[in-house]
């Protein structure tokens, strides 16, 4: 990962920045940040992290499992829009705005993640067309695979954006 990329979320507009899990623009959200891993000859992949909080507690020691979907889904809605930038040529963040919601979600739990330790998500896509993009995570905890999931994240209605 290079510092010098923005984070894929930092680059939406500030009208499509308000998400709990990913908006710059909602100070009490998780302010999850997603990125590019540059590997050399490699397929894409994206990487963020996230170190979850007391408040995110399940059991004690243990992550809430709704926080780890939250997770999923705005890496996965992140990645889709910074995968639609990256065919289509151009400059992450430039006008007009390519943001990707949540068609399906899917999430499995595969080991209890550990309140405390930095988690690590990593994205790698399975499908990418104009309208749809699918990505698969994988959540690790300390080397070990926490959680899976799969998202089907669906260009944004040019509607869905505007206030009412």
């Amino acid at each position: 990962m290079s510092l010098a990329q923005p984070a894929f979320q930092d680059v939406y507009p500030d009208d499509l920045s308000h998400c709990y899990g990913c908006g710059s623009n909602n100070p009490q959200g998780h302010q999850l940040k997603s990125y590019w891993l540059e590997q050399e000859g490699k397929q894409a992949q994206t990487i963020a992290h996230f170190t979850p909080k007391e408040c995110h507690t399940a059991i004690p020691g243990f992550v809430y499992g709704g926080l780890i979907a939250s997770l999923i889904d705005c890496h996965g809605t992140g990645s889709a829009c910074a995968m639609a930038y990256k065919q289509a040529g151009r400059e992450l963040g430039s006008s007009p705005s390519m943001r990707f919601v949540t068609g399906k979600l899917d999430v499995n739990f595969l080991a209890p993640t550990p309140l405390g330790p930095e988690l690590t998500l990593l994205g790698t896509f399975s499908e990418v067309k104009d309208r749809k993009i699918c990505i698969d995570i994988v959540v690790m905890c300390e080397g070990v695979k926490c959680a899976s999931g799969h998202v089907i994240a669906v260009k944004m209605p040019e509607n869905m954006g505007q206030q009412k």
